[in-house]
């Protein structure tokens, strides 16, 4: 009988010896693996950070007191402890719980996340609201941020700002040396010699002390002599930047270690103020694969528990990331001029086959998406042929920066943009559902399309031959299976490429809306309707001409997008139509207004209306009604936990 399963989470937690803490950790940690072996999710992140979960929720009372995860990777053991073992062998998929912290989902969940190095700002913000309420029993409040996240800037403003107001908090520093590959940087090697020789906090100890006890004048010394005490502050304070920041440093301590942990969260809460403890952990603890591959098991579809072999699928096509990794090599060693720039992400979107190739033409700038772009920027406006290449959903992130530090001065960045449209069960924090409708509003700037990877890499030799800025989305997965050429050339047709010719509905696509539009295609063809399917693949500027052309030839339009209905091809489509003064049916198929939830790819296009069937529905629509319709924005079913805002 596990002890788990007799608990009254997460109140019994505190009330455990240190021997029942120990066999709980033992028993979250097989949870998390036998769960994720068989539906997939973040299982290194997570198995490092079970006893510092424990020891938390031991000395804490979620969710009066507040803890604040970073990213949400490393929080499976407090979606356990928090009341949803049950529902946990269930995560990630649709109508269950999520796989990152979620407000919906749970009193104990006190900030959503899923982007890196937000907690800090967060926690600053929970304790001076509480601070400001003049609560005379303030929550404590904790955030949880991991190394990897150090790297991104939004960290150290949260730092800077709670060491400045004195702000009463504590951050735990998860250091397993780790994001999804080892830490680049500076800050990393930093931690580094931090880690590797905690002795340094107790020698500056014992120097204080004896320098205190110098006979007569050791205490007037230690008083009033600054210059002396930041001198040994300066030679030996192990997280001297941390104390310059205004924070109380205490570390390195075990993070493996359940009572050492108990301990210093105690005294982290007695110092009062801003305190950083420092706690050393191992990705994949527990779990020899993920220990010795970490990498391969930050985020890992079902495996083998026996063996640690990930489990294949798919349909044997390559992938748009492969297809792009592959490109961006033969086409760096055409011309010297490019480069690739990643944001921690290399093996995610490709770019490890350039880091293997060339590596002096490849930078990985940790978790710094704003920092990408204008690194990128600098090294275009020197004359290089920048590829800046992140998900969708991080290049938000960076937003200013692509406006102002690229397209403003017209810089000949490429932004490759992996897993636009919906991604699958990391749900609404990584959907690319936003970026065509962001990226239309940037002036001087192309969006490109592809229909299929083959497609991907001539885009690609396309963008950087341009003296301008440019943008290539394409999503998730596997391909459609299409051949990739012996040789990558630039694109030489026009924007709007026509698949097939019809009469009565014109069906412009672009991305994963063609194959969409093309198997709509297929079922009206069979009800006698035959439509014209075009691909556009650039999508701005959007050759009206062609559009006009197009569309005046036909009673009624269709668009097809895996993007989000509000500001992207659709939207583009009627600007078009409507500067031309035709008066035409329109009816526009994407992803709705809304933050679409978790769940696999397929289920999730189901619910939205992103399907072939959907498609077909639309060009009925407009052959029958001949009007205007508003295309398919049904909601999505709300599954009991919450699934769409």
């Amino acid at each position: 009988m596990r002890l788990i399963d007799d608990l009254s989470l997460p109140e019994s937690v505190s009330a455990l010896d240190a021997r029942q803490l120990e066999q709980l950790a033992r028993e979250i940690r097989q949870e998390i693996i036998d769960t994720i072996s068989e539906c997939g999710g973040h299982l290194g992140a997570s198995l490092g950070a079970v006893e510092i979960a424990i020891a938390l929720h031991a000395e804490l009372e979620s969710p009066r007191d507040h803890i604040i995860w970073d990213v949400g990777h490393q929080a499976y053991a407090h979606k356990i402890l928090t009341g949803r073992l049950a529902e946990f062998r269930n995560v990630r998929r649709f109508g269950s719980i999520s796989g990152f912290p979620k407000r919906s989902e749970s009193d104990h969940d006190c900030f959503g996340v899923g982007h890196a190095s937000t907690s800090v700002s967060a926690a600053v913000g929970f304790a001076e609201a509480a601070r400001l309420r003049g609560d005379p029993h303030p929550p404590r409040v904790v955030a949880v941020i991991g190394d990897g996240a150090l790297t991104g800037g939004l960290a150290y403003e949260g730092l800077n700002q709670a060491g400045h107001l004195r702000t009463p908090l504590v951050v735990v520093l998860n250091d397993n040396n780790m994001s999804i590959k080892h830490n680049v940087g500076a800050m990393s090697g930093y931690l580094s010699r931090l880690r590797t020789d905690p002795t340094l906090y107790r020698l500056r100890k014992d120097i204080e002390r004896r320098v205190q006890k110098l006979p007569a004048i050791g205490a007037q010394m230690y008083a009033v002599g600054g210059q002396l005490k930041e001198g040994i502050k300066a030679a030996l304070v192990p997280g001297m930047l941390f104390e310059e920041l205004g924070f109380t440093y205490i570390g390195v301590v075990d993070g493996h270690d359940i009572e050492e942990m108990r301990a210093n969260l105690r005294r982290a809460f007695d110092i009062g103020g801003p305190v950083l403890l420092h706690v050393r952990t191992t990705k994949g603890k527990g779990y020899g694969p993920a220990e010795t591959k970490p990498e391969k098991f930050h985020g890992c579809g079902a495996f083998c528990v026996r063996t640690g072999t990930l489990q294949s699928g798919g349909s044997g096509a390559i992938s748009y990331t492969e297809a792009f990794g592959r490109a961006m090599v033969e086409l760096a060693r055409r011309d010297d001029r490019v480069v690739g720039i990643t944001a921690a992400m290399a093996g995610g979107t490709g770019l490890d086959h350039l880091e293997e190739a060339l590596p002096d033409r490849f930078f990985d700038v940790g978790i710094a998406e704003e920092h990408a772009v204008t690194f990128a920027a600098g090294l275009a406006a020197a004359g290089l042929r920048p590829v800046v290449a992140m998900y969708s959903t991080f290049l938000q992130r960076a937003y200013d920066q692509l406006i102002h530090d690229v397209a403003l001065q017209g810089l000949p960045v490429v932004f490759a943009i992996d897993r636009a449209g919906l991604v699958g069960e990391d749900g609404p924090t990584h959907h690319g559902n936003l970026d065509l409708s962001f990226l239309r509003a940037v002036p001087g700037l192309t969006i490109f399309c592809p229909k299929d990877e083959a497609e991907l890499q001539c885009l690609l030799a396309t963008a950087l031959e341009m003296d301008g800025p440019s943008a290539i989305r394409y999503p998730r997965g596997a391909g459609v299976g299409v051949p990739l050429p012996p040789t990558i050339s630039p694109l030489r047709g026009p924007g709007i490429e026509v698949l097939k010719e019809g009469r009565g509905v014109l069906v412009v696509a672009c991305g994963t809306g063609v194959a969409k539009a093309l198997g709509a295609a297929t079922l009206v063809a069979e009800e006698g309707m035959e439509v014209t399917v075009a691909n556009a693949r650039i999508l701005k500027p959007l050759d009206s001409d062609a559009i006009i052309q197009l569309a005046s030839a036909h009673e009624g339009v269709v668009t097809v997008e895996e993007n989000s209905i509000v500001g992207g091809l659709g939207a583009a489509v009627l600007e078009v139509l409507s500067d031309a003064g035709l008066n035409l049916s329109v009816a526009r198929v994407g992803l709705p207004d809304a933050f679409v939830e978790h769940g696999r790819v397929d289920v999730l296009h189901e619910q939205v209306g992103f399907t072939s069937a959907a498609v077909a529905e639309q060009i009925r629509r407009v052959v029958e009604e001949g009007r205007p319709c508003a295309g398919d924005l049904r909601p999505m079913a709300m599954p009991s936990s919450g699934s769409m805002s």
